[in-house]
């Protein structure tokens, strides 16, 4: 297959997209289509299930067309198709048709791998659709989403459109996608805000950011929402607690002269997470940190039933953490 070295070529009589994300495979067989389409509007499309096909269904669809009709041929879940539907794949693979483009996506991993391998050696196309693990990378994925739109987001947009939303690709695409459609001009965290204010300020991580940066009505506004839509007392403690422990790490390693990618490798956090700690660190002191972890830690034992009221400890938590993050 001569195509094998050029990635961007959509037409390859071959692609392979390979990995567990359903987004992902979905765009690399849009994209084939999108572009067979651009070259002949009568393009025929078979998108199929392994449950759909039959011993020899297959091979009666990859055949060349009498009339040289463009094809596009789309298999889902490739590492679970049967035997023989494999075998006819195998065989197509050795000698592919030139006006068909047959696309198959694949989850990776050793199921199914026979296959992987046989179109790999023929000369495949291939995609990677691995899951997005890291933050960074989703973060990453949110700011591509923007910019293939043709728009202008803030970082702070970007990240809060992730806090909102979480780690599902097709959510945050499709919340990418309201935001462009419904917003003119360059996205803001503000304008996130009042899209998603439901989920993302009920998160106890948008409190506790609110708390350590000193924002006591802000965190207070949050941590109301929060509750009242539901969220966990003992999830705001876990919150408060992780963040000011993350300060006092990183105000402690800055003084032993860590800096950079060393810092976060220490401290085991994304590089992203270390640069907000750093900022959100620069007002905190020693004696700042240790009032706090008191605070977290009485409003702990509140919310595990050590107190009366967890709303009320939970408040007092916050106010004192912002308080102290301003004690020099």
């Amino acid at each position: 297959m001569a195509r094998k070295k050029d990635e961007d070529d959509l037409l390859a009589p071959v692609t392979l997209a390979v990995g567990p994300e359903e987004l992902l495979q979905d765009r690399v067989a849009a994209a084939v289509l999108r572009a067979a389409r651009e070259v002949d509007p009568d393009t025929d499309v078979n998108d199929l299930q392994p449950g759909s096909l039959q011993p020899g269904r297959l091979a009666e669809l990859l055949s060349p067309s009498l009339f040289a009709e463009r094809k596009v041929i789309v298999v889902r879940a490739a590492q679970d198709l049967g035997a023989d539907v494999i075998k006819e794949l195998k065989a197509y693979l050795a000698a592919p048709d030139e006006s068909t483009a047959l696309v198959l996506l694949h989850a990776g991993g050793a199921k199914g791998k026979g296959l992987l391998d046989a179109a790999r050696k023929a000369g495949a196309r291939e995609v990677a659709c691995a899951k997005l693990t890291k933050a960074a990378e989703r973060l990453a994925f949110v700011r591509g989403e923007f910019r293939a739109a043709g728009r202008q987001a803030s970082e702070d947009a970007c990240r809060s459109l992730l806090d909102a939303v979480g780690s599902d690709l097709r959510e945050l695409a499709s919340a990418c996608a309201q935001l462009v459609a419904d917003i003119e001009g360059p996205v803001d965290a503000a304008a996130v805000a009042r899209y998603y204010s439901g989920r993302a300020e009920a998160t106890s991580f948008q409190v506790a950011d609110r708390a350590v940066e000193g924002r006591a009505a802000e965190a207070l506004e949050q941590l109301r929402w929060a509750l009242a839509v539901g969220v966990a007392p003992v999830l705001v403690t876990s919150a408060l607690a992780q963040s000011v422990r993350a300060i006092g790490k990183v105000g402690s390693a800055q003084q032993r002269g860590v800096r950079g990618a060393d810092l976060a490798r220490e401290l085991g956090m994304p590089p992203w997470k270390v640069e907000q700690t750093r900022k959100q660190a620069r007002s905190w002191s020693p004696q700042g940190v240790a009032l706090a972890l008191r605070a977290v830690a009485e409003a702990d034992l509140a919310v595990k039933g050590g107190g009366y009221d967890p709303a009320y400890a939970l408040e007092r938590a916050v106010v004192t953490i912002s308080r102290a993050a301003r004690m020099r």
